[in-house]
């Protein structure tokens, strides 16, 4: 199926021969820019437990993920092929401990002043978080399952604020 043109395509990566593309925001003007984004990984409860005691063998797991999803979401454009790189201005990582569900929920912002937004940088840094914790748990909890990566909120630029419908 042929591509539709620019102007009548909703998938800005494609151009009008449906060749792949990196975005020209040239004309587009610098606005402050946010995203929210968020994920949680479920494991057995012992595993939980080593992450909340802070004994696991590797260390602060929480406090390693959180420096691995700032370092993530700095290092998008290095990821994403078709991702501008974005000098943020900022990136803030949570995680909470969720006993009743065994499991540990990331919320990662991210900001700057620019012509394109951070959703790929937030989604980012959820996603390496996360998967940080699974890599330092491994070794005992090889059955963790990361879920619910997804956008919550968007702010700035052309189309404005956006938020997810349902945030959990």
């Amino acid at each position: 199926m042929p591509i539709k043109p620019m102007s009548e395509n909703p998938l800005t990566h494609f151009d009008a021969d449906g060749q792949a593309h990196m975005v020209d925001v040239g004309a587009k003007a610098e606005t402050q820019r946010l995203a929210r984004a968020t994920g949680s990984i479920l494991m057995q409860p012992e595993t939980l437990a080593l992450i909340r005691s802070g004994s696991a063998k590797k260390g602060d797991v929480l406090g390693i993920a959180r420096i691995a999803a700032i370092q993530g979401a700095k290092r998008t454009a290095d990821l994403i092929p078709l991702c501008h790189p974005i000098a943020l201005t900022r990136v803030a990582v949570e995680f909470e401990i969720d006993a009743e569900h065994n499991a540990v929920h990331c919320l990662a912002v991210a900001e700057c002043t620019g012509k394109t937004g951070v959703e790929m940088e937030a989604l980012t840094a959820a996603s390496v978080g996360l998967l940080t914790i699974y890599d330092m748990c491994k070794a005992v909890d090889r059955g963790m399952t990361i879920e619910g990566i997804r956008l919550l909120e968007k702010l700035g630029g052309k189309s404005g604020h956006w938020q997810a419908k349902h945030e959990k």
